[in-house]
């Protein structure tokens, strides 16, 4: 489904435990530092009923009910802050969005084809961010932050998950996204929030934006 929109959406999403929540700290920094404003949201969303009831009995669910639950916050997500950040031409900077749909609901069972209609009318970001590492490092890390979801829990999520954030990333170019992925194994998150922030800088405006883009205030 297309919007009309002049403003620019980015997702940044990745296995547990990639590093993702400190990059998207480092990342707020250095936007800021350069004088780039951009606003900031998190799938499920907090603060809205359907995405909190999310968070609080997400855990409760599974499978095909879980998926249409959280299409369905998805799409309240659009509706309240995502279509119009982007009508209003402001970067919008989400922490999850449809490449952890495409992986988080694959392990738990949910066929490809059914989370791509799902999710059909969902906006696709204009940049895709998909962080990866090693699924060792994945490991290392979720031992040392501990069992917090019960995807954790599976000592073989971290390898599943690194090859189906690949395969996202396939369906995601496909769909139209750019797709910036990035292993953090070996480099700092500093480093990695540096990468994003600069192909923000060369993201184009969306084809029906104007061709001088106004100022973005906070």
């Amino acid at each position: 489904m297309t919007r009309p929109r002049t403003g620019r959406f980015v997702s940044i999403d990745g296995p547990s435990g990639v590093g993702k929540s400190t990059t998207i700290r480092e990342l707020r920094t250095i936007l800021a530092a350069r004088g780039i404003a951009a606003q900031w949201t998190v799938e499920p969303p907090r603060g809205d009923f359907l995405g909190d009831f999310t968070r609080t009995h997400g855990g409760q669910l599974h499978g095909l009910a879980l998926a249409c639950l959280v299409a369905a916050a998805r799409y309240r997500h659009v509706e309240t802050t995502i279509d119009p950040a982007l009508k209003r031409g402001e970067l919008l900077i989400s922490d999850r969005y449809l490449a952890s749909t495409l992986v988080l609901q694959r392990l738990d069972g949910v066929p490809m084809d059914f989370l791509l209609l799902l999710n059909d009318y969902a906006p696709q970001p204009d940049l895709a961010v998909i962080l990866t590492a090693s699924p060792g490092t994945i490991a290392d890390r979720i031992a040392q932050a501990g069992i917090t979801h019960r995807f954790r829990a599976d000592p073989t999520a971290p390898t599943r998950e690194v090859e189906l954030y690949r395969n996202a990333a396939n369906i995601l170019e496909d769909l139209g996204s750019k797709v910036l992925m990035i292993d953090s194994t070996d480099i700092p998150s500093s480093e990695v929030a540096r990468r994003i922030a600069d192909e923000l800088a060369n993201l184009p405006l969306p084809s029906d934006a104007p061709a001088t883009p106004t100022t973005q205030e906070s």
